[in-house]
């Protein structure tokens, strides 16, 4: 009986130990999710673009594709990796945090500029593809999605990866971005799925019911444009301001300061000049400049990404992914 009552306290035990391990889990991860909030944000507002001027039907195949290949992008490419510099190079976080966030920056100035040099003629052609036409256009857009996808979700798990304490055991820094690569990418594609297909969803209500659901499926239709608009508005700004963040972040942690101090100073100056709500005020101070010092950072990124990091990507990175893939294709037929 002894013997029972002493397994019996192993077990609960190491059942307490399983479960405070989950919560942990469960806290990293949605803290990492948090941080990483501009990626994701940018994520979904970017991908939607990749199924206009195809068929109904075809809308959600494209989402699937793009998010099996963003779950290949996490879990198979960048988890491993991020695993394999934790262990063996930590110095390399940061900068290589710097480096997505000036990506960020770069994304956000990007759309920003290309909003304000937008034109007639530019739009006129807006509906062309250069790609081709039906299989071949689809696969040309899913492989510019997931291209598109793995420089984000590399910004994510690297993020994910700084949230993680240096102490914790390797194979829960593995859950944990597991768990965030998971998450992330079933909400995010999640969300570009209804997203895709409210259009569709609205113009059934309104067209094959009647009433209250009638009005309802006009409403939609109605509200989607401008949702969108709200959406990639949002999107750009939480790129310029998460990705203004780290780099300054990053810049204070390698030495120097003074853009990190203030910034901070002048936060701390507008929430004692607003003292009925100076937390929000102070985060909004914050936000706002991180979000300047991310769109001029980005306007200087421009054609220093078109000119010449692109084309180096185009050249190293890319074919090496591809062959990648290629290998666990083959693995697959075989």
């Amino acid at each position: 009986m002894s013997g029972l009552i002493a397994l019996l306290d192993d077990v609960a035990a190491i059942s307490k130990v399983a479960a405070a391990s989950i919560d942990d889990v469960a806290g990293q991860a949605a803290k990492a999710g948090a941080k990483a909030a501009g990626a994701v944000i940018d994520d979904a507002a970017v991908t939607p673009k990749y199924v206009n001027g195809f068929e109904a039907d075809r809308e959600l195949p494209i989402v699937w594709k793009i998010a099996r290949g963003s779950f290949f992008n996490k879990l198979v490419i960048l988890l491993p990796a991020a695993l394999i510099l934790s262990q063996f190079a930590p110095w390399l976080i940061t900068p290589l945090l710097m480096i997505g966030g000036a990506y960020l920056c770069f994304e956000g100035a990007e759309k920003v500029a290309h909003a304000f040099t937008r034109s007639d003629t530019h739009d006129s052609k807006k509906h062309t593809h250069p790609e081709g036409d039906g299989a071949a256009l689809e696969e040309a857009r899913v492989a510019g999605a997931i291209k598109t996808d793995f420089i984000l979700s590399a910004e994510i798990m690297t993020i994910a990866l700084s949230t993680i304490p240096a102490g914790d055991a390797l194979w829960m820094k593995g859950i944990i971005l597991a768990v965030v690569a998971i998450g992330i990418t079933v909400a995010v594609y999640g969300a570009v799925a209804l997203i895709v297909k409210a259009d569709d969803a609205g113009v059934h209500l309104a067209t094959e019911r009647s009433g209250a659901l009638a009005a309802l499926g006009r409403g939609i239709v109605k509200f989607m444009p401008g949702f969108m608009t709200a959406l990639t508005v949002v999107g750009t700004a939480a790129m310029l301001w998460v990705g203004g963040n780290i780099v300054i972040h990053g810049i204070s942690e390698l030495g120097w300061h003074a853009p990190y101090d203030w910034i901070h100073d002048v936060s701390e100056a507008a929430a004692l000049a607003v003292p009925q709500m100076p937390g929000a005020v102070a985060w909004a101070t914050t936000a706002l400049l991180d979000g300047i010092f991310g769109l001029l950072l980005g306007l200087v990124l421009i054609p220093l990404v078109k000119h010449v990091i692109n084309p180096l990507l185009a050249a190293t990175v890319l074919p090496l992914i591809a062959a990648v893939k290629g290998l666990f294709g083959a693995a697959d037929r075989a």
